[in-house]
């Protein structure tokens, strides 16, 4: 092909005529150098396109590929064929008519707006659409549009990220609850990525392949191009199939309400235990994520004797996960026999214990250092505290007690991070008081009562 055309008219023909002969629709995916890179199959009404592979390059790149397919119907450009192109950052998209003698007739193609995708207004049509009776007659000057067109979008992206280094995240929101959108941009906000923007799924089901329908999908894209972001950081829980459709059909990275608090925590942690007790909740998280992309790079075992191909690389994986797991838990078991000795020596000499507990970002640390006169470091952000810290604080006329600093609560608090931290939380069974801060501003504080007082609940402490 020549590199300054949209599609010759020799492959026009040779498109039409094979559709035409078998009936279905077929198209070719060419790259800027006018070579074939892939040929696509459909049936009568659509195609599908394969996998493309992730997009590589900087900010407002395209992948270099342009997708030139038949249509046998006389239809417009699809929203399948405008959803690929947004989705797969495709330079454009061309529909050839294929007639009943199976020659080419009219041509439509589509491209992205960069006036649209500057734009965050809802629902501007994206595309800006060129047509011609005969494809000979096209007029499109292909190379110098699509460098312009890239040229404006990576100035669109770039004056958005402006000077900010890091990751660039764009928060989306389907939960049907303000509060849980909102503690999640908190969440992300005291992380090393920058919020860059966000995206509202206001009603309707999740879809359970992508999350997401096409049409939010496509507006996602709009706005990770937009803003500049290669991160998408849901508010809920994601089943791993969702993370990995959401991912296919967008090229972000994509990462759930239980991944976020799994990487505060590490970042937080500084102590041996923290940092062994993040581990364990990041292995057993990622344990059902791992794809299945490496499988068929299958590791001859054995050698002389052996029963050829042994375990793929998938298999190599989590058999390393679960040996680690195993490794992690025992020495957690070992940090809870150290702690346990630790607060035998405290019951014999007598020295009660309250342990500060309470949702993260109450002011459980700040409330520590006016008892006690310490310097803890207190933060107002969420999980400021992850290593639990303990002081003494003496009495006028009583004696003295120990007052223990714990890490703060959150709603739903990802079942494997409670399993990582017992030995953190067993801290708490062994307390003669547990003192319940809050925040009296807060003006979610009913729900947050209610949250710590379920956990407390479910780690059986209501005794105390």
């Amino acid at each position: 092909m020549p590199t300054d055309e949209v599609v010759s008219l020799e492959l026009a023909r040779h498109l039409t005529a094979v559709s035409r002969e078998i009936g279905r629709q077929v198209g070719v995916l060419l790259s800027r150098d006018g070579a074939v890179r892939q040929v696509v199959v459909g049936d009568a009404s659509q195609l599908t396109l394969p996998d493309v592979g992730r997009l590589r390059g900087g900010v407002g790149r395209f992948r270099g590929l342009r997708l030139i397919h038949t249509h046998l119907r006389g239809e417009p450009l699809t929203a399948d064929d405008l959803n690929d192109l947004a989705m797969l950052r495709l330079d454009l998209v061309a529909a050839v008519q294929a007639d009943a003698a199976g020659d080419p007739g009219s041509i439509e193609l589509a491209y992205l707006d960069p006036a649209a995708v500057a734009s965050s207004t809802n629902g501007a049509d994206p595309f800006v659409r060129v047509s011609a009776p005969q494809v000979h007659q096209l007029e499109f000057q292909f190379e110098d549009t699509i460098a312009a067109l890239e040229t404006e979008i990576a100035r669109v992206a770039r004056r958005s990220v402006g000077q900010q280094a890091g990751e660039r995240a764009l928060v989306i929101g389907v939960s049907h609850h303000e509060h849980v959108f909102e503690e999640v941009l908190a969440l992300a906000a005291s992380t090393d990525v920058t919020v860059a923007g966000t995206v509202r799924k206001r009603s309707g089901r999740l879809h359970p392949g992508t999350v997401v329908g096409k049409g939010k999908l496509v507006e996602i894209v709009l706005a990770a191009m937009r803003c500049g972001a290669s991160v998408a950081i849901f508010d809920i829980d994601l089943r791993p199939a969702q993370a990995r459709g959401f991912e296919d059909a967008t090229g972000l990275k994509t990462i759930d309400r239980t991944q976020l608090i799994l990487d505060v925590f590490a970042q937080r942690a500084r102590s041996r235990d923290g940092k062994l007790q993040v581990e364990l909740a990041q292995l057993k998280y990622a344990l059902p994520r791992l794809t299945e992309k490496d499988a068929g790079l299958s590791r001859l075992t054995g050698g002389i004797g052996g029963r050829g191909p042994g375990e793929t690389v998938l298999e190599i994986g989590r058999r390393r996960i679960n040996d680690r797991i195993r490794k992690l838990e025992r020495e957690i078991d070992n940090l809870s026999r150290q702690r346990d000795l630790r607060r035998s020596q405290r019951r014999r000499a007598g020295v009660p214990v309250l342990s500060l507990i309470g949702y993260t970002n109450a002011g459980k640390s700040s409330l520590l250092n006016a008892l006690t006169e310490s310097d803890i470091e207190a933060k107002d952000q969420l999980f400021s505290t992850l290593d639990p810290t303990s002081r003494r604080l003496r009495f006028p006329r009583e004696g003295e007690v120990v007052i223990t600093d714990t890490v703060g609560f959150i709603a739903d608090l990802p079942p494997d991070l409670v399993t990582a931290f017992r030995a953190t939380l067993e801290e708490l069974a062994d307390a003669d008081l547990l003192l319940h801060v809050v925040d009296a501003s807060d003006p979610d504080l009913e729900r947050k009562l209610d949250a710590v007082d379920r956990l407390l609940e479910d780690m059986q402490l209501t005794h105390i």
